[in-house]
């Protein structure tokens, strides 16, 4: 596991920081897929986190956490399921950590990611476009 790419902005700090309010979290995920040679792959799980408080961003955190897989000896058929299923269910946790901890040090409460069905995230993406990018 590796992180491989970790970017926090905060566009309107300081004067953000003082004002009272609810803010609003939007959290996206995807997964990314590449081979790197016959039987390895890396596979990335990127969070792109945006807080704002009304129209205003509070901060802005992206991050991906990539992992480097072998396999080898199974079918073709069973080989996207893994590179879209298994592989980011043991990424993800890894990207949590960083998440949060990257939140938290920047000075705001830490945000937890919660827990992915990746096999349902993978189902959706096998019906909107037919295979994952591997």
């Amino acid at each position: 596991m590796y992180l491989k790419d970790l970017s926090l902005e905060q566009p309107n700090s300081p004067q953000i920081l003082v004002e009272q309010g609810q803010p609003s979290v939007d959290i996206n995920l995807a997964v990314e897929v590449q081979p790197v040679v016959e039987g390895i792959y890396e596979v990335a799980v990127t969070a792109t986190v945006t807080t704002k408080l009304g129209d205003r961003t509070l901060f802005l955190c992206e991050a991906k956490e990539a992992g480097i897989f072998e396999i080898r000896n199974i079918e073709e058929d069973q080989m996207s399921p893994i590179l879209g299923i298994a592989c980011p269910g043991i990424v993800y946790p890894y990207l949590r950590a960083v998440v949060a901890d990257t939140v938290t040090r920047a000075g705001f409460p830490p945000v937890h990611l919660a827990e992915v069905n990746f096999q349902a995230m993978y189902e959706a993406q096998q019906q909107g476009n037919g295979a994952l990018n591997a």
